[in-house]
């Protein structure tokens, strides 16, 4: 159903899709395992992070990988509903990771005074209940739903081919609480905590201290990429289910059905890019793993605060009081 260059095309993008994969996340994992002083509460989600997209490059690209090399999905139907709960799965671990780790910045950035202070036990019960999530929705098309093929016939995922309403009632319910929820909570938490930091920043500069809009620069870049980099994975397949729900007699294209699903496994690339190497402290314990050893970091001279400072800071007073005409507060 696909011109043999197509598969080749499609192999060769999964490949350089899975090496990136792996070595992005797999060095994550190993950096924040040799270092304990990063496996701080809000650290915590990143590693949890890393280990989902880990698990979608190896179940989910490498295999897809090998099977548009032979240009069909030769490995059986058992591998084939593996491959649909594995990438389903650790697919949805990642996102509500994300949802989870900005709710949690959210608490800590916006209400310092709630009671809701980060530690370890609360950061490990909320990915508990994250991956029990996630494993509930993996397992419920197991159990009346299905996995099978897709597309171009080398790759599997939920069974949305399928027209009927069983199908229907599950891709209704799964974009609604998997897709729309999560992505509402992050535009709202991230949204609030740009505000946020505003306000104390301006606070901070009213009191005597020093201008710091490179850092809310900064952090406004950061929150627009990890918006686009979530609408980017998951809004393509979400569409597609939504259209397939909308008009049932719509036929698709091969290549149309299969490309959501390939965007879908793009996100272990940036994810790492974004949350774990465009943090410095995360990059220079990075280079210090590569280099060996040999890479020594450069003291920094500015004064930062950790989000998580604001759980012992009340009042904004106390804070200002802290801080000299020479300081900046970074953001995130």
């Amino acid at each position: 159903i696909f011109p043999r260059v197509g598969y080749s095309i499609l192999s060769f993008l999964m490949f350089i899709n899975t090496v990136l994969s792996i070595f992005n996340n797999g060095l994550a994992i190993t950096v924040m395992l040799k270092n304990p002083a990063l496996l701080q509460p809000i650290n915590i989600f990143i590693l949890s992070l890393a280990v989902s997209d880990l698990m979608i490059g190896l179940c989910g690209s490498l295999v897809v990988t090998i099977t548009n090399y032979q240009g069909s999905f030769f490995i059986g139907h058992t591998a084939c509903v593996f491959q649909g709960f594995a990438v389903n799965y650790f697919g949805l671990v990642s996102l509500c990771t994300l949802t989870l780790l900005a709710y949690e910045r959210y608490n800590v950035v916006c209400k310092p005074r709630a009671g809701l202070k980060l530690n370890m036990r609360r950061s490990l019960v909320g990915l508990l209940f994250v991956w029990t999530f996630c494993l509930f929705w993996a397992v419920t098309p197991l159990l009346g739903w299905s996995y099978g093929p897709e597309g171009v016939q080398t790759s599997c995922s939920l069974a949305w081919e399928e027209r009927s309403w069983n199908n229907y009632s599950y891709l209704i319910l799964y974009t609604l609480l998997c897709f729309i929820l999560p992505v509402g909570v992050i535009i709202y938490c991230y949204t609030k905590v740009l505000t946020s930091m505003n306000k104390l920043n301006k606070s901070v500069e009213l009191q005597g201290g020093r201008s710091c809009q490179k850092e809310n620069d900064h952090a406004i870049s950061m929150v627009l990429a990890m918006i686009i980099a979530f609408f980017v994975c998951w809004l393509p397949y979400t569409a597609l289910s939504v259209v397939v729900v909308v008009d049932p007699e719509l036929r698709i294209p091969p290549l149309v059905a299969t490309m959501p699903m390939y965007f879908a496994k793009t996100s272990p690339v940036y994810n790492p890019i974004i949350y774990f190497l465009s943090n410095k402290q995360f990059r220079d314990a990075t280079l210090e793993v590569l280099s060996c050893g040999r890479y020594i970091p450069h003291a920094s001279t500015r004064v930062t605060f950790n989000m998580c400072a604001f759980n012992r800071r009340s009042r904004l007073p106390s804070l200002s009081r802290s801080i000299n005409t020479h300081s900046k507060v970074s953001p995130l």
